[in-house]
Formats: C-alpha cells, structure tokens, sequence
C-alpha cells in the first residue's frame, strides 16, 4: 500500500493560523493521506520533500501574506515542490481584510515554483470553498468545519493524483 504525505505549513504569532492548519490536518488524516502540520520556523525538510500535498497559511497582515510567509515562499523551491499538489488557507481580523488575496499571493509562489495548485472551488459543492479557507478570528468557532472540509478535500485530490 503506498503512504502518501501531506505537509500543511503555517506562520502563527497568536495560534489562530496554528489551529486552522491543526485541521486542515484532521480532515486530511480522515481521508487516509499522512498529514503533519509545522510552523515555516521548524520545518521538518525530509517530511516535506517526502509530500505529495503542500498547504501553506498566513495571518493576514495589511491585507497580505505576513512578511514571514512572503519570505518562506520565495524559497520554496529548495525543497523540491515542483508538480506537488498545493493549496492555502488564511485567517484574518476582519470579514474584508485580504484573506482571499493572501491566499492568491501563496497561490501565485507556488504555481511559479511549479506546483499544481487546487482547492476544489464551486466543483465539490457546498460549501464552495473557492481559493482556500478564511478564517475570520471571532468566528473561528464556527468557521473550524470549513478547514476540515477543506483537509478532506485536498485529501481526495491528492489520493487521485498520486497513487
């Protein structure tokens, strides 16, 4: 039986960002893929070279990616990305505060990087999940399911296009 791995990094200053990726990882790890969640300051290379699925999440700062996930990203070809499936996800202070365009500019690293980049937008049904999961910080509660469903399906695809 072929493992497959998935590496689901995050840069998280109040642990919100942290949580969101915690499941994503629960949700991917329902679907039978092998998924491990790590900060972009402790990254564990081996796992993440070893994966077949990245996601990478960002608090949104000034309507962006922080500047710690920016950085990252610009490096993200030295751990052998190229033709991995990827995705992202965002969490945020305000319902209009750049989530989506967080989400874009890690979209956009990673597709120049190589990778093949997916969420399963309208085409998964409800809930349409477009670019990635946002997680608005004081309804994180009840937005959680979101990152879940997000995990299962990045999971789905990932078992699909790789085993």
């Amino acid at each position: 039986m072929i493992f497959l791995k998935a590496t689901v990094l995050y840069h998280s200053e109040s642990g919100n960002t942290r949580a969101a990726a915690e499941k994503i990882v629960s949700g991917m790890t329902s679907e039978g893929v092998e998924a491990k969640a790590m900060s972009i300051t402790e990254v564990d290379e081996a796992w993440i070279k070893d994966s077949s699925c990245i996601i990478v999440g960002s608090p949104v700062y000034n309507a962006d990616v922080s500047a710690q996930v920016k950085k990252f990203m610009e490096g993200i070809g030295k751990f052998g990305v190229a033709g991995k499936l990827g995705g992202a996800f965002a969490t945020a202070n305000f319902v209009h505060g750049g989530g989506e365009i967080a989400i874009q500019t890690i979209l956009t690293h990673m597709m120049v990087s190589g990778m093949v980049v997916y969420s399963g937008g309208g085409a998964c049904g409800m809930p349409v999940i477009h670019l990635g999961p946002v997680s608005i910080n004081q309804f994180a509660d009840e937005l959680a399911e979101y990152f879940v469903i997000y995990g299962q399906r990045m999971a789905k695809k990932v078992k699909e296009l790789f085993k």
